[in-house]
């Protein structure tokens, strides 16, 4: 008999492989469809199978290269995956028996594969122990030991290598494939209490529609969710939460999930309650709300996407959110427009990029980008960059940002950039007196000489570049 949960995560990995389709879509679309049949224990085991596979696949398809006899790209494509899951569980996976991985994969490759598939797949299966990954660190080329060992593709390891040392390198791969951690940001728009000079006002009627920020902990921690202060003040990190888009609170828009690295960029933006600002690239509008937040539901944002169907989500986030001070607009912003020009008091660009830096929420981005990616993406961040500044006010301010780790996408654009446009200049990024920031020490180590924020993925957060630009 085929076990559903297994069977669930196979046919997620050979979408995420014929389609290039996104884990993280992909694997909701399918629990959605099969909630009914499924308990939290295995959505948790399908989850941890198809991001663990999935991030460690490399590494995997090293451990079949040494005891099969048939080529990679000769097996098809339910059997790999057969494969990469079984070995997955008894290689990185110690609460699983290894007869019960075998076992259930030999089952998989009978429906999934040919007459001979499930044979062959018992015969690798039963071969393969923790040491095959052990032996990974005795490789003598450190390129490649970090490559296999960490699951991470040699082109960026190279990429990497040209700017930093080999043990930073290094530790960028292992940080890459760490477990992130589930952040939500506060929605002040919805949060009465939360200053302490407002801290005696009573809760008005609109009590479904208003709460407090030690209510909002309470009925978190009343769902058995451990809940911790961020890095910004804005910002809880929460442990042991499940299906939290389903929560009341969240349906009635207290709280958006978002990384700190993401936070960070609107703050250090620094929007005003009167501004008019440009967010070009707002999808899926994390930061667009953000901004409309920190201003109060006042002034004026302009949220842009090239994709109808982005856009939408945009409109989802600022509707659940109860925010009205954000227009949204299907734009393409690598196309000039002269309408906008020097329409906007601040401008955000976070571009779109190779995504580097988020590895550890989207482990597909390794096997679906290859350096050739590099040089089309520079191309449309460039355009972007060129385009918006022009929209920009005379003594406006404009944030280019990216959650990539790559120095060609972040410093040399901005480099280029001011080269060319006498103009510009970069703004020094000071967080000192900035209340919004809790602790100010972690962010403050990755600025480059005052000016360049470039934080490589650790264990608090995901990777990301941020610097700002005036015009004079």
């Amino acid at each position: 008999m085929i076990d559903k949960t297994r069977e669930l995560a196979l046919k997620i990995l050979y979408k995420i492989d014929k389609e290039k389709a996104y884990s993280n879509i992909v694997l909701n679309e399918m629990i959605r469809k099969n909630k009914k049949e499924l308990t939290s224990k295995d959505i948790g085991l399908i989850s941890e199978i198809v991001y663990g596979t999935t991030t460690w696949r490399l590494t995997l398809d090293e451990i079949i290269k040494k005891y099969s006899k048939i080529k990679l790209k000769k097996i098809s494509v339910w059997v790999l995956n057969i494969l990469r899951m079984g070995i997955y569980q008894i290689v990185f996976l110690d609460k699983i028996p290894k007869s019960a991985s075998v076992n259930e994969s030999v089952n998989l490759a009978k429906r999934y594969g040919h007459k001979s598939s499930s044979s062959f797949v018992n015969a690798i299966l039963r071969k393969v122990t923790k040491k095959d990954y052990e032996d990974f660190y005795k490789i003598d080329d450190d390129i490649q030991r970090i490559s296999i060992t960490n699951s991470m593709p040699k082109w960026i390891i190279e990429e990497l290598a040209k700017e930093l040392s080999i043990k930073e390198v290094e530790q960028i791969a292992i940080n890459s494939n760490l477990k992130p951690k589930l952040s939500i940001r506060i929605n002040n728009l919805k949060m009465q209490n939360f200053n302490k000079d407002i801290e005696q006002q009573s809760i008005s009627d609109e009590v479904n529609e208003k709460t407090t920020k030690d209510e909002l902990i309470k009925k978190l921690e009343e769902k058995d969710i451990k809940v911790k202060s961020g890095l910004l003040e804005d910002f809880l990190i929460l442990e042991n939460a499940k299906n939290i888009e389903n929560m009341e609170e969240f349906k009635q828009g207290f709280f958006t999930i978002q990384d700190e690295t993401a936070g960070i960029i609107p703050i250090i933006l620094q929007p005003d309650e009167t501004d008019v600002i440009l967010d070009a690239c707002s999808s899926p509008g994390g930061k667009t709300t953000y901004l409309a937040e920190m201003m109060k539901n006042k002034g004026k944002i302009e949220a842009w996407d090239i994709h109808e169907h982005r856009t939408k989500l945009v409109e989802v986030a600022i509707n659940r959110l109860g925010i009205t001070n954000v227009e949204v607009k299907v734009n393409d912003a690598t196309i000039y427009s002269e309408k906008y020009k020097e329409k906007f008091d601040k401008i955000l660009l976070d571009v779109p990029c190779l995504g580097i830096g988020v590895l550890k929420r989207k482990p597909d981005i390794k096997w679906q980008k290859n350096i050739n990616d590099l040089q089309e993406i520079t191309k449309v961040q460039r355009k972007i960059l060129e385009n918006c500044s022009q929209y920009l006010k005379k003594g406006g301010e404009l944030i280019y940002s990216t959650c990539s780790i790559l120095k060609e996408e972040n410093e040399d654009i901005v480099i280029e950039f001011i080269r060319n446009h006498k103009n510009f200049s970069i703004e020094k990024i000071d967080l000192k007196e900035n209340e919004m920031i809790r602790n100010k020490e972690f962010f403050e180590k990755y600025i480059t000489n005052g000016y360049y924020m470039q934080v490589y993925q650790n264990d608090e957060t995901d990777g990301f570049f941020v610097c700002k630009l005036k015009k004079c």
